[in-house]
């Protein structure tokens, strides 16, 4: 499945119905991060729950997960947003997706390495400062 470069959140939510119409809720955190605004009108797509997703070992899976926006070994350039409990930059990417920086600064615009990828969070390593 090919998914565009305009999609600015993805998210599993029931579809339920009310009075006459169907509603489909959209999580906060997607309004915390900005991804979403309130009142604003948007297109929407609706994926059935399971898809089929070939691994890199080449072996086919359900998810009814979305999958992370990056990969092991993908160079990003990303600018830091926040710093996390334990003193490790923040960054966010597509949906609201965060790679973790260790040893960067807000403000700082870096580029990173992913190192490391969970489904709601990544590690990347500096490979370049302000670039």
């Amino acid at each position: 499945m090919e998914i565009s470069d305009k999609l600015l959140c993805l998210f599993n939510a029931e579809v339920r119905e009310e009075d006459d119409k169907y509603i489909v809720e959209v999580p906060r955190r997607e309004i915390e991060t900005g991804s979403v605004d309130v009142d604003e009108i948007y297109r929407v797509a609706l994926i059935s729950r399971e898809e089929t997703v070939e691994s890199e070992s080449g072996e086919t899976r359900t998810s009814s997960e979305p999958q992370p926006p990056v990969e092991t070994g993908e160079l990003r350039y990303v600018e830091i947003e926040d710093i996390g409990k334990q003193g490790d930059g923040i960054a966010r990417v597509e949906r609201g997706y965060v790679i973790i920086v260790p040893d960067a600064e807000i403000g700082e615009r870096v580029k990173v390495e992913i190192t490391e990828v969970k489904s709601n969070f990544a590690v990347g390593e500096i490979i370049e400062d302000d670039f």
